[in-house]
C-alpha cells in the first residue's frame, strides 16, 4: 500500500498530516507491519525463517554483549522520527527508554537509537526499501550507525554505515564485506560488537 501525493487542498490538512492519520487508522492482520518511509505508507508481511533466525541470533549475541550495560537490544516497536515511521528488525536503545516513548505512546523517538539492523528479505521492492529509501530515512534521522544484514547480495553481504549526513540524506562511512568476514560495530554502546559467520551463517549459493 503506497500514499500517493496530490495537490494540497485549500486550508486542508498537509499530506504528510493525511499520511499518517491514515497510518494510525490501519488495522492489519497478524504477520503484517506498515511503515511511513519517505511519506509513503508500506505495508508488508514478517520475514521468512531464514530471516527470523538471523535477527534471534542477533538479538541473542547483542544481548549478551550488552549484559548489565545502559543499553539494550529491542525489535517489534515503531520508531518515530517528524511523520516518519519504521520497525528496524533490530535496534540498539537506553535500556531504560522510557524518556523517548513518543507522547501518544505509538513508538519510540529515532533520537534515542544509536544502532540500527535491518535483515534483508527476497525481492527487488525489499531491496530498494533497505538499501535506497530507509538508508536515507536512518540518515536524516542522524542515527548513528546503520547494518545491513543481506543474504541475497550475492553470497550475502554485511554493511556497516556510519557517520551520518542528515542534510544529504547519506553516509560519510561504507564499510561492506561478505558473509564469512567479520565485521565490527566501530562505535556507540555496541562498539566492538562483532557480526560473525555463527549469526549470518555462511556465504550463500550464487542466487
Amino acid at each position: 500500500m503506497t500514499a500517493l501525493a496530490h495537490e494540497r487542498p485549500e486550508n486542508g490538512p498537509s499530506l504528510d498530516e493525511v499520511v499518517w492519520q491514515a497510518w494510525e487508522a490501519m488495522e492489519l492482520p497478524e504477520g503484517y507491519r506498515a511503515e511511513i518511509i519517505e511519506g509513503a505508507i508500506e505495508v508488508s508481511p514478517t520475514g521468512r525463517y531464514s530471516h527470523s533466525q538471523i535477527v534471534f541470533l542477533l538479538k541473542e549475541a547483542l544481548g549478551d554483549f550488552l549484559r548489565d550495560g545502559d543499553f539494550a537490544a529491542r525489535n517489534g516497536t515503531n520508531v518515530i522520527h517528524e511523520r516518519c515511521v519504521w520497525v528496524p528488525d533490530l535496534f540498539i536503545i537506553a535500556r531504560d527508554a522510557e524518556r523517548y516513548v513518543t507522547d501518544d505512546g505509538l513508538g519510540l523517538t529515532a533520537a534515542g537509537v544509536r544502532v540500527v539492523f535491518e535483515v534483508l528479505s527476497s525481492g527487488h521492492r525489499n531491496q530498494d526499501r533497505d538499501h535506497v529509501r530507509k538508508r536515507r530515512e536512518y540518515a536524516r534521522a542522524a542515527i548513528p550507525v546503520y547494518v545491513i544484514i543481506d543474504d541475497y547480495d550475492h553470497q550475502g553481504t554485511v554493511t556497516v554505515l556510519t557517520e551520518p549526513r542528515p542534510e544529504k540524506a547519506d553516509w560519510v562511512g561504507v564499510h561492506r564485506v561478505p558473509y564469512g568476514t567479520e565485521v565490527t560495530i566501530p562505535e556507540g554502546p555496541a562498539k566492538g560488537f562483532v557480526v560473525t559467520e555463527a549469526i549470518t551463517g555462511p556465504a550463500r549459493a550464487e542466487k
